[in-house]
């Protein structure tokens, strides 16, 4: 019975950003517990090497483009594979003060990481409603919560990322769609290159946790089989830490 609840085997798993780290983390996750794979990216190398001995679809789109959902939707449907969990996983982070953050930087941040999440679901979501059964998983930030320099856009966008998880569920649940976030701490992903780069950076954040650590990406496996099965069928509208407390102090 407690094993069945985690099993993710007859569902399609869509993975944003699921070439590289984050994403690629939690698309092996979601592929160990059975789930069918679409990877999303820019780079369809990094999106062979994640999908290497796995089960899935690759879908190169560069997310900023001309129609990539149109791409995605017609993708799916000529392979006849829709999904039942979707995982916004594509992350942008300009790391601009406040002074230098251009109209373009801005629009293509709060649309990667705000517009695509929403749009992609909307897409999907029809399909979901036929099954009366769904998963939305966001990906929100230690800065949904509290500034961080040279994270205005960014900030500004996983703020937002809070609200609309608790408006997807608020739209969708009632169709057997659920939708939920995790928010992680400080992860070593390309993203994150400057901090772990710089090793006084990366102690820092370590100290600031409850646990002593920065995050390592098996951390995320639990928590994102839990969102995207039966286990958390009561649960939606709710943003998970796993920030190894951070947030707590």
């Amino acid at each position: 019975m407690t094993k069945s609840l985690f099993d993710l085997t007859g569902k399609t798993a869509l993975v944003t950003g699921g070439g590289t780290g984050i994403g690629r983390a939690i698309a092996h996750a979601l592929s160990d517990a059975g789930a069918y794979l679409i990877v999303i990216g820019r780079r369809e190398d990094k999106l062979k090497e994640a999908l290497e001995g796995r089960n899935g679809l690759p879908i190169p789109v560069d997310l900023i483009g001309d129609g990539p959902l149109a791409i995605i939707r017609e993708v799916c449907e000529s392979h006849g594979t829709f999904p039942d969990i979707i995982v916004n996983a594509a992350g942008l982070n300009p790391r601009k003060h406040a002074d230098d953050v251009s109209p373009e930087v801005w629009d293509k941040t709060i649309h990667i990481n705000l517009s695509v999440p929403f749009f992609l679901a909307q897409t999907f979501a029809p399909y979901m409603k036929k099954k009366n059964w769904g998963r939305i998983i966001n990906i929100a930030s230690l800065q949904s919560q509290r500034a961080f320099t040279n994270g205005i856009a960014y900030g500004a966008s996983k703020g937002g990322v809070t609200q609309l998880t608790r408006a997807m569920a608020e739209a969708w649940s009632k169709d057997g769609i659920t939708a939920n976030a995790i928010a992680p701490g400080f992860f070593p992903t390309e993203l994150t290159a400057a901090v772990f780069g710089d090793e006084d950076v990366a102690n820092h954040h370590a100290s600031m946790t409850c646990l002593g650590r920065n995050g390592e990406l098996s951390d995320l496996v639990g928590p994102a089989i839990f969102l995207a099965s039966d286990a958390s069928s009561y649960v939606t509208g709710q943003v998970l830490a796993v920030d190894g407390g951070y947030t707590a102090k």
